[in-house]
């Protein structure tokens, strides 16, 4: 490109599709009836299903009429379940009958599910009864009486009962926009609070197809979907990316990975997705050696940059081209990616440049202008990926996007003059951990709460399997002293295992600016100079 200024859009190509999730399921079954498009990757292999186009289409339009004998269109309906196979038919019939999906993380504890079901106006909740010890079913007929418009709780393992309905409805599905919104995506900002980003068919149906096309998928592929399906990785990326390329998709339950391993060298999978602490873990199972693993295409990673050294590392064991992903659930979610034939410095180094038909350009963060290509300023995109807004947030979504259309990440990032784009840092202090987001505030709040806590602040640090790790610096209350147990037992209470710190440390003064606000930069500087010493 031979750039001057941080602003660049991406390609032409492919070109934009005027459809709907239901308009790209409907093609696909018409195109590729009888190809499988959807294989429940579960453990023991007599339990497993699959479904051709046909036959997904069909299902996906008997849950759309058994919503419809329910729940009207433009209704919200959350989900709430590791990745079954129930979980996208729902997401299917959801958008075929007009209505709107909300996707809740099955680690979610009862304050968390209480939020987002009242948040979201939810009227509807499909659960699984349990996961990895979770006591969902339990837990969701607890908060049900403090969610004013949930109307039902619909268990999964009674997911025949429900679309039997549908088999009886008389009548035509409702007429759906491409500009409908779909789904909503919960993401914590630095208020603590959890904003649900409303993204529309549009948005996500071209973005699932665009990342698919750059990875070099094409029809008849097929695709190992490991990422959650709560997460846009999962849902939109992945089970969206199959429809629209008319691939097959091997679903697994849980990440776990000798099982993937095994199902890669079963199905002759070309394409996987995964954080890199999944890569790392495939690499060091007792079975990764003696697994074929020879059909492999492409590997995509998100979630944070991977060392130059572990990129080749990547591509030599797993034997295919690795490439990085960046996006923002606010943005449907890919805004830049790298293609498999960048150069390993690329890969390492930079997120590579936009995605067809989308801008991308860095600001200054003080007066807002687009800034010299090489200077560091904050993210900023456009283009037909954007989410419609914070669902009943308006002032979070103007503070967001700005009266140009123009979507502020929050991260900070140079341009080369390419248009290859490189994350320098957040203005934000949202710490990544495994490709998961975790906001300081959220967690900050809660230990607030005990009587036994001064001050505290949470920051993220280095960590060679996560990424980031989270670590709480905890000042007493004057007189006491840091009960690492029992502030942990306390979060616990509250919230997912992942967000709750692994470092703790005790503070008698912290560094404070001018204005009394801690310096958590300070922090990790002393940190990383070997000051603290860990409870």
């Amino acid at each position: 490109m031979n750039l001057l200024t941080s602003h660049a859009t991406g390609p032409t190509e492919p070109p934009l599709l005027d459809m709907t999730i239901g308009d790209v399921l409907r093609r696909a079954a018409a195109d590729v009836p009888d190809d499988v498009a959807l294989i429940e990757g579960a453990a023991e292999v007599a339990a497993r299903r699959q479904w051709t186009w046909s036959e997904l289409l069909a299902e996906s339009e008997r849950t759309a009429h058994a919503l419809l004998t329910r729940f009207s269109p433009g209704d919200h309906v959350a989900v709430w379940a590791h990745n079954i196979p129930e979980w996208g038919i729902l997401e299917f019939g959801v958008a075929l009958a007009g209505m709107t999906i909300v996707t809740v993380n099955p680690g979610y504890q009862a304050s968390e599910l209480q939020y987002v079901l009242t948040q979201s106006n939810a009227k509807a909740l499909f659960v699984v009864d349990e996961h990895r010890g979770n006591p969902m079913l339990r837990i969701a007929r607890e908060v049900q009486p403090e969610c004013p418009d949930l109307q039902e709780i619909i268990r999964f393992a009674e997911w025949d009962d429900f679309i039997a309905a549908g088999s009886e409805r008389d009548g035509a599905l409702p007429s759906v926009s491409p500009r409908d919104n779909v789904m909503i995506q919960y993401t914590s900002g630095t208020t603590g609070f959890p904003k649900g980003a409303t993204l529309h068919h549009h948005g996500l149906v071209n973005n699932a197809y665009h990342y698919f096309d750059r990875l070099g998928i094409s029809e008849g592929d097929v695709a190992l979907t490991q990422m959650p399906l709560f997460h846009t990785a999962g849902s939109a990326m992945s089970m969206l990316g199959t429809a629209a390329m008319k691939c097959t998709q091997v679903l697994v339950p849980a990440f776990e990975p000798g099982l993937v391993l095994e199902l890669h060298e079963t199905y002759r999978v070309n394409m996987m997705l995964g954080v890199p602490t999944m890569l790392v873990a495939l690499l060091e199972h007792p079975h990764f050696e003696t697994t074929d693993l020879s059909s492999l295409k492409v590997v995509n990673s998100g979630g944070s940059l991977v060392p130059e050294h572990l990129v080749r590392t990547f591509e030599e064991k797993l034997g295919a081209p690795f490439t990085i992903v960046y996006g923002q659930t606010e943005c449907s979610p890919v805004i830049n990616m790298n293609s498999p034939g960048d150069v390993i410095e690329d890969k390492a180094q930079t997120i590579g440049p936009p995605f067809p038909h989308i801008e991308v350009r860095i600001v200054d963060v003080e007066t807002g202008d687009t800034v010299p290509t090489g200077h560091v300023g904050e993210l900023c995109t456009r283009g037909y990926h954007t989410m419609h807004g914070y669902y009943l947030m308006p002032e979070q979504t103007a503070a967001t996007i700005d009266a140009d259309g123009w979507l502020h990440t929050g991260d900070l990032a140079a341009m080369d003059d390419r248009g290859y784009c490189t994350i320098e840092g957040r203005l934000k202090d949202m710490i990544i951990r495994g490709g998961e987001n975790i906001y300081p505030k959220e967690l900050e709040e809660l230990l607030f709460e005990r009587d036994d806590v001064s001050e505290v602040a949470v920051i993220g640090l280095p960590d060679d399997k996560w990424g980031e790790t989270v670590a709480a610096f905890v000042k007493p209350a004057p007189g006491g002293t840091v009960d690492k147990v029992a502030l942990f037992a306390h979060l616990r209470d509250h919230l997912a295992p992942h967000k709750t710190p692994k470092h703790w440390f005790a503070v008698d003064e912290f560094p404070m600016t001018g204005s009394g606000k801690i310096q958590k930069f300070a922090l990790r500087e002393q940190w990383a100079q070997g000051d603290w010493v860990e409870l």
